[in-house]
């Protein structure tokens, strides 16, 4: 799940200077499981906005507004109120803003209306936690299922530095270390001589941005 953290108002209203015609976009999968963008936060949106003397023409709630099938069908049915909008605030992660802007045939300008954290995973209290770096190079098969590059703050490849004092991170003395995990897992599991192995240097090539995958080549 991509995480995201909704922009202060000012912030918002700053960008949209001094367009007052708006129309909004949320998603209905991670921003609205993290409370940014699903419907009840498009119609609080709505309502801050109009008491700033915006004129909020509508908004819709695509499922997954960074998939482009259902960005297109959702600007498809609210091509009249586009036509008037200056501004569009999408209400999502940085894919879907971008998914909308590469979708948009109207050249409209596009506001965040969201910060993006993290990919995480959420916890049974509801609770967002990161825990993949998307790094392209995954050693969860070698670390029990524990990613060091994430939950390690020096992304440590081999063991423990020497700040850990009994299984917690020299950064925060309430976080548990990486690698005292990734330990006392390899003990239950009887995976020692794995977690003994030295791991090789990350290759950097790997990393290389923007990420493309072709699955349907022309």
């Amino acid at each position: 799940m991509i995480v995201t953290q909704t922009k202060p108002i000012e912030e918002i209203l700053a960008a949209l200077t001094p367009k007052t015609k708006i129309f909004l976009i949320g998603c209905g999968e991670c921003a609205t499981s993290c409370q940014t963008g699903g419907e009840p936060q498009l119609k609080a949106l709505k309502s801050q906005l109009e008491q700033a003397g915006k004129d909020v023409l509508g908004y819709c709630l695509p499922k997954a507004p960074c998939v482009a099938a259902q960005i297109k069908t959702e600007l498809a049915k609210n091509i009249p109120l586009l036509r008037q909008a200056e501004a569009v605030i999408v209400l999502s992660c940085g894919l879907g803003v971008q998914s909308f802007k590469d979708n948009d045939r109207l050249g409209l300008s596009v506001i965040s209306g969201c910060n993006t954290l993290a990919a995480a995973v959420m916890d049974a209290q509801g609770n967002f936690l990161e825990k993949c770096l998307l790094c392209s190079e995954c050693l969860l098969s070698q670390t029990e299922g524990v990613c060091p590059v994430a939950l390690c703050p020096k992304g440590i490849l081999n063991g423990p530095c020497g700040g850990m004092n009994k299984g917690k991170c020299e950064t925060d003395n309430e976080r548990d270390c990486a690698w005292a995990l990734i330990y006392d897992r390899s003990i239950k599991a009887g995976h020692l001589e794995q977690f003994k192995k030295i791991k090789a240097p990350r290759d950097g090539r790997k990393y290389a941005r923007p990420h493309k995958v072709i699955l349907n080549p022309k």
